[in-house]
């Protein structure tokens, strides 16, 4: 059974004649289907498809990636890795069943594959915790990812989540400690960590993995650091203001590619990732290749500093970067030639303004006499 969104009535309205029509049982018994007619609605719900999701704002987008039928990550993982080997158990407290974990094949290389993972109904989704993790779910994740780093595999992604679990028993078993390592396990690897947010990426429960040298986006995923229901009961305490809060928010995969934040944002097939899974699966397949292949030539710690330096250019147009001084080891802030320019400008523009003007008055005199 399909499911439609708010803005999608017209859409579900041509789709249920479409499915009337390919019907050869009618109102009047067994009548002869109308090709033609098939044809002519087919393409009028594909150009409503393009209309609609041409134009979707922030929320419409937001309501996309909560999408019931959008294609989870355990699918993704079946579809794209071979040879996938689960492995369980955060060696402390249990499993969590919020995120899966293991080892598969891919383009004939081993990868570590973790994935967040909501379910498919509503037995999977209490059993899943709707994708929300708790800290045994991150100190298996940590486990895992010191294991990868050390057999010097790469480490493959999906995030999917509202955020971390708010539990009290999450807090009492140390829910922040564990984002925190797990964060910090991220950015210390020195092999090749690419995460792909097929959904919802809510908060530190996303960033805790994707902390990564690559962190692509699907077309219709968001990527925040609260809900915009959330955001908007906090600053104006009005939840009905969603809209308002997901467009301040910048949270879509268009807005944060040119924040730079993430690094890539993949195309949806039209209608959305729910609409063609096999599609979506196959395009991310060939991201995951592509990205790991980049990575081939590269050093483990060049591995490291790529990453370290794509998060500390976050913010500065220049970034930083090593010192040239070989007695110097930190790290020394890396401007563009045009920042540079300005800068210098700004700091002996009335020397700049005065020697300007003294020019157009030598002009003005050569100019008369």
């Amino acid at each position: 059974m399909k499911n439609y969104l708010e803005f999608e009535k017209e859409i579900k309205t041509l789709e249920t004649d479409l499915e009337s029509l390919k019907s050869p049982f009618g109102s009047e018994g067994i009548s002869e289907i109308d090709t033609q007619k098939i044809t002519e609605t087919e393409e009028q719900i594909n150009e409503k498809l393009k209309m609609t999701y041409a134009s979707l704002n922030s929320w419409q987008r937001t309501l996309v990636a909560r999408h019931e039928n959008r294609p989870r990550a355990n699918f993704y993982i079946k579809k794209i890795f071979s040879s996938f080997t689960p492995l369980s158990g955060d060696r402390l407290f249990s499993d969590d069943k919020s995120v899966i974990t293991g080892f598969g094949i891919i383009d004939n290389k081993s990868v570590l594959i973790i994935g967040q993972e909501k379910g498919e109904d509503l037995t999977s989704r209490i059993e899943r915790n709707f994708g929300m993790m708790r800290p045994e779910g991150y100190r298996k994740c940590i486990r895992l990812m010191q294991l990868a780093n050390r057999f010097q595999i790469p480490i493959v992604t999906f995030i999917d989540t509202p955020g971390a679990y708010p539990g009290i028993g999450a807090e009492q078993r140390g829910q922040a400690s564990a984002i925190a390592t797990s964060i910090e396990c991220c950015m210390s690897l020195k092999v090749p960590n690419i995460s792909f947010i097929i959904g919802e990426g809510g908060s530190g429960g996303a960033i805790a993995l994707a902390s990564s040298n690559k962190v692509i986006m699907l077309e219709n995923s968001i990527y925040s650091v609260i809900s915009p229901e959330g955001c908007a009961s906090i600053l104006w305490r009005d939840p009905s203001k969603s809209l308002q809060a997901a467009e301040a928010m910048k949270l879509t995969a268009k807005d944060l590619l040119e924040l730079g934040i993430i690094d890539e944002v993949i195309e949806e097939p039209l209608g959305g990732a729910h609409r063609d899974k096999e599609t979506m699966a196959q395009k991310i397949k060939y991201s995951i290749i592509k990205n790991l292949k980049n990575f081939e030539n590269l050093s483990r710690d060049e591995v490291y500093e790529h990453r370290k330096a794509k998060f500390l250019k976050i913010g500065r147009e220049g970034g930083f970067a090593k010192s040239d001084s070989l007695n110097d080891s930190g790290l020394g802030y890396k401007e563009s030639y045009f920042d540079k320019t300005r800068r210098e400008f700004n700091k002996n523009k009335y020397l700049y303004y005065g020697l300007i003007a003294f020019l157009l008055a030598l002009i003005t005199i050569i100019t008369v006499v």
